[in-house]
């Protein structure tokens, strides 16, 4: 399946990276920094999808253009703008959050490849927790945080409530979404939020030797590793253990083992093709 051709919106491009693919995505809305409304919500969900569904891909680079990430919503999208007539029926953010974020966070989370963000600035809210959903975090050392929602009376979103404390744990979590304080790329990544913070100049030369990296490493089994330490946060040990035999029992069936084995007996670079 082809990559969407979104210019306004996501703009989708597609690279070798030697032994895979790597499909980037670029939030495409500068003057708003990046913020959501509903066609960057459509339009990023159709960018997903389709790298989901191509075998080429096999490993996705969300980044934003411009100076900023992603400043979460966009609180002038008629969708979230809140009606200060006299009497106007108040907005349903639920609704939002069940039409747009939520499919995004579930669609993130169960990605058939690995998914990196290039955090290049601001990443605020919903713009914040759409970087976390992601396996991993390189951001840009001007880069910063932001967990707003407390400010304008919300609690935090797009998996936040979940992603905080089993980043960070509870007491930072909640310092971070009670106060609603920016937080440097650098900070984040001493309290392990995200995963690395580079020089700014380095941002997209260091995702891009990461997603290749990635790209070229078994891909189930980088899915599976995802998607048993999800789990494992509402398992006792002894069902962790269980489902860790499962997803090993599976994995040792498939071709990426064998080829994993056969190159290292024969010291040589590792082939793996599945996904």
């Amino acid at each position: 399946m082809p990559l969407p051709d979104t210019p306004g919106l996501v703009l989708s491009s597609l690279a070798d990276a030697g032994a895979g693919r790597v499909c980037t995505l670029t939030l495409n809305r500068p003057a708003q920094l990046n913020a959501f409304n509903g066609e960057l919500h459509e339009a990023l969900m159709a960018a997903l999808d389709a790298a989901a569904a191509d075998a080429r891909v096999r490993c996705v680079v969300i980044t934003g253009a411009g100076r900023g990430f992603c400043a979460g919503q966009d609180l002038a999208d008629p969708a979230a703008a809140p009606e200060l007539a006299p009497g106007a029926p108040p907005k349903d953010l639920g609704g939002l959050i069940e039409r747009h974020y939520r499919p995004l966070v579930q669609r993130l989370r169960t990605m058939p490849v690995p998914v990196v963000a290039a955090v290049n600035g601001v990443a605020a809210g919903a713009g914040a927790n759409l970087a976390l959903c992601c396996d991993l975090v390189v951001a840009a050392r001007s880069a910063s945080f932001i967990q707003a929602f407390a400010k304008i009376g919300l609690v935090p979103d797009t998996g936040g409530t979940w992603l905080l404390p089993r980043l960070v744990g509870r007491a930072r979590a909640l310092g971070l979404a009670l106060l609603g304080d920016k937080l440097p790329a650098e900070q984040a990544q001493q309290l392990g939020l995200i995963w690395q913070c580079v020089d700014d100049d380095q941002l997209a030369t260091t995702a891009a030797a990461l997603a290749a990296r990635l790209a070229a490493m078994p891909t189930r089994a980088l899915v599976a590793t995802r998607q048993a330490m999800d789990a494992a946060g509402t398992m006792d040990l002894s069902t962790a253990l269980d489902e860790e035999a499962h997803l090993q029992r599976d994995l040792g069936r498939a071709h990426d083992y064998l080829e994993g084995v056969a190159a290292f007996r024969e010291k040589r670079a590792p082939r793996f093709s599945d996904r």
